[in-house]
């Protein structure tokens, strides 16, 4: 295939997996994911101890995407660690993804998955939706008191995933800290936190948590989530991975990842949307436009991004 990449040393057969987040909280539909062609299996974001999430309604189906305010439901992180074993036999690269509600949380989790059978860990620094929690990433004295405790704890390669950031001295502030703290991957972007849509017949928003205000996701956030992939690929000198996340539906938008700089995509509404297929009519997509366009690999597209 030409669509295969790296993300750090971990090679994946294609370019595109699925995201943390929907159908990847139980073994049964994790396996469904194995059998597919995302070209890894993404775990649900955990924490410490197994949570149920925030109320009903907490996800909506929208023209362009959707809104969520999950809380981050889970059955806590020693049940990955237990699922990363027994999917071991599908030899496809296994993601972690954790979500700490404290320093000591990150700490746990990440040094348990170091010694598990996970290829890649994803630390979720942003995570929109817990209330009373901030998101991590937006405060760089935190971030880093995070990543000086677990940026150590072993060899598998650690990842970032980030929220959106909507200035560029953020982004550089937070690119210094990925280079001082040997990040292998960077994940953007999250969910863009705290927006709100409302059901004018029934005067009301559409979710219940927090009031309706929720995660926005799919083609709502894709130019912002392309901005961040590029942004970040031009501050990281490529000495870092990016995955792009947000409205990739089509081979041509991780075409247009592609060309940002992102080494590889996870999907995460389309996949909520359209079942696993998603992955192979992707791919497919994805490999048309790269022969059409005579790219013989991703490497040769990645980042040929030209300006006018």
């Amino acid at each position: 295939m030409l669509s295969k990449t790296k993300i750090s040393k971990i090679e994946l057969a294609s370019y595109i997996c699925n995201a943390s987040g929907p159908s990847d909280s139980i073994l049964e539909e994790l396996e469904i994911i194995a059998k597919s062609d995302s070209s890894a299996i993404m775990m649900k974001s955990c924490t410490i101890k197994p949570r149920i999430g925030n109320p009903e309604p907490r996800y909506v189906h929208l023209p362009l995407g959707s809104i969520q305010s999950m809380g981050l439901p889970n059955l806590g992180y020693q049940k990955y660690i237990r699922f990363a074993s027994q999917l071991k036999k599908y030899n496809k690269p296994i993601i972690a993804s954790v979500a700490g509600l404290s320093i000591e949380d990150y700490r746990v989790m990440v040094e348990a998955f170091q010694k598990s059978e996970v290829n890649l860990i994803e630390v979720n620094l942003s995570c929109p939706n817990v209330e009373g929690k901030s998101q991590v990433a937006y405060d760089f004295e935190q971030t880093e008191k995070v990543l000086r405790v677990i940026s150590n704890l072993g060899d598998i390669p650690l990842g970032l995933k980030l929220p959106a950031y909507f200035d560029f001295i953020h982004q550089k502030q937070m690119a210094q800290l990925i280079l001082k703290y040997n990040i292998s991957f960077i994940t953007c972007i999250n969910s863009v936190g705290n927006t709100l849509f409302i059901d004018p017949e029934k005067e009301m928003p559409v979710i219940k948590p927090k009031k309706g205000f929720g995660g926005l996701c799919g083609d709502y956030i894709k130019p912002i989530a392309l901005a961040n992939v590029r942004a970040f690929y031009e501050l990281l000198d490529d000495k870092v991975s990016i995955f792009g996340v947000g409205g990739i539906k089509s081979g041509l938008d991780a075409f247009e990842f592609l060309i940002a700089g992102a080494d590889a995509v996870q999907v995460a509404t389309v996949f909520e949307k359209e079942g696993e297929s998603c992955f192979t009519r992707i791919n497919q997509e994805l490999e048309e436009i790269l022969k059409r366009k005579n790219y013989n690999s991703i490497q040769e597209a990645k980042g040929r991004l030209k300006h006018l």
